[in-house]
């Protein structure tokens, strides 16, 4: 079977499915490849399943540990993990319906099979024609397109001498299936994975030990929000264990006993945990998809690309995590338009990672854009800092969840905004009127002077933004 299109998509995830939907809504005749389900990672094996386990971790918290604060009584409550599975699956399964529709609505053909790149052939002079290995067994179809996009993701990273089986040393893809919760987890990684998963893991009664490498939670987040959540996390009981240098060769499993040793601050300390949970970053899904019979470029695991997701052959784009870079669902999809968006008009879009916002959907929640604190000196820019808590804003009161705070960091000299950091309720959804003031060029300023509606907590990032001026009002 031989098919023409105007452009083949290799990999149906966040950033391959949104440029087939706006490929097709520009008129060009697409097909999409995948070979596990339409949605990837994000919705199968990673953002929605994921937050569907962390909403139901935090009912079960508020019920069996909160609820006498707000004067309810809540006795005889059970947490029926078989249930909390279901509901995630079930989530899942209406997203992809979705999905499945959308592809439909914009006649988009999707081959479920796996991908692969073919070099010059009688097919086409130039590399780029897609032999899609097709997972029904049958005959293997064969796509002759204009342009490629390849978006095949990332997998989870492993560690030589901790064999990874799925069910007793797993990654985030196994533990989204677990059965049945571990009495006790060791998390190797303290990245926003792993701290997600401790806070769900806690919540849901599992004892949680995380080892982290650096001298910190969340490396690559200001240093405030990593203090804060790092102390929220041992409040509630996780065992957190900074510079801690894993040493793999020393992994053992008697059943479900399992024992690694690690260096910790120049000293070998013994952990031990029924479950080991790897969460030390993903590589791309660059393996036996055809590149080597093209010019394209393999740097550090991830696929080179231009400013316009260009690979080295000019005709076939990348985007997503498979190119590295800001690793997010939504920056994958933002980048799958950018590069339909080039193939059409031939105009560059430019998506500054300073622009993109980051969510961590532990307990507390944290979000961020832009520089941090450390960051932006580092960068030379001469700064003044706003932070307001939500001890002092009375939504935050009301419900019931008073830690954390909104950081606002700007430009002294222009007054740009430079950065914001918040660590509390909601955060991940607050972060995005930050990401709408970044886009703009707004000032912390004209951040304040848009009228906050009382009692919300988005009244904080306006006291954040008032205090960086010496302005705020509640403090």
């Amino acid at each position: 079977m031989t098919n023409e299109y105007d452009l083949v998509i290799i990999g149906g995830g966040a950033g391959g499915y949104v440029a087939a939907i706006r490929a097709a809504q520009s008129g060009l005749k697409t097909a999409i490849v995948e070979h596990v389900a339409m949605g990837g990672t994000c919705l199968h094996r990673g953002c929605i399943p994921s937050k569907a386990m962390l909403r139901s971790a935090e009912v079960y918290r508020t019920l069996k540990q909160d609820a006498a604060g707000y004067g309810v009584e809540a006795t005889g409550v059970f947490l029926h993990f078989n249930r909390v599975q279901e509901r995630k699956r079930a989530i899942v399964q209406q997203l992809y319906s979705g999905v499945q529709g959308l592809m439909q609505k914009g006649h988009i053909d999707v081959y479920e099979g796996f991908g692969r790149i073919l070099g010059p052939s009688i097919f086409s002079p130039m590399p780029g024609t897609v032999s899609v290995e097709m997972v029904d067994g049958s005959e293997n179809a064969i796509l002759i397109p204009k342009n490629v996009i390849i978006a095949t993701g990332t997998t989870p990273r492993v560690l030589p001498g901790i064999p990874v089986d799925g069910e007793y040393v797993m990654t985030s893809d196994h533990a989204l299936n677990i059965q049945e919760l571990p009495k006790s987890i060791l998390i190797i990684g303290g990245g926003v994975i792993g701290v997600e998963w401790a806070s769900m893991f806690i919540d849901f009664g599992v004892e949680v030990t995380v080892l982290e490498q650096g001298d910190r939670l969340l490396p690559q987040e200001d240093t405030e929000i990593s203090k804060t959540l790092s102390a929220e996390l041992r409040k509630r009981g996780v065992n957190l264990i900074t510079d801690a240098v894993v040493k793999t060769d020393s992994f053992t499993r008697e059943g479900e006993h399992m024992t690694l040793l690690a260096e910790v601050n120049g000293e070998v300390q013994s952990f031990e945990g029924e479950r080991i949970f790897l969460s030390i970053g993903r590589t791309g899904n660059v393996n036996d998809i055809g590149l080597q019979n093209t010019e394209i470029e393999v740097e550090h695991g991830f696929i080179k690309v231009n400013e316009n997701y260009q690979t080295k052959e000019s005709h076939i784009y990348a985007i997503g995590d498979v190119i590295g870079g800001v690793q997010l669902a939504h920056v994958a999809s933002n980048e799958g338009m950018a590069a339909v968006e080039h193939i059409i008009k031939g105009e560059t879009t430019y998506i500054n990672g300073l622009d993109v916002p980051r969510c961590i959907y532990s307990y507390p929640e944290a979000a961020s854009i832009g520089y941090s604190e450390s960051q932006a000196k580092e960068a030379g820019f001469d700064i003044k800092v706003g932070k307001f808590p939500f001890q002092a804003n009375g939504k935050a009161l009301v419900y019931g969840e008073s830690v954390g705070f909104v950081k606002v960091i700007a430009d002294k000299n222009t007054n740009d905004l430079l950065g914001v950091h918040m660590v509390g309720p909601h955060v991940t959804d607050m972060i995005s009127e930050a990401a709408l003031a970044k886009v703009l060029d707004a000032t912390p300023w004209e951040i304040s002077l848009a009228i906050h509606p009382h009692p919300t907590l988005s009244e904080v990032f306006a006291e954040a933004s008032m205090a960086i001026d010496g302005l705020a009002i509640h403090k």
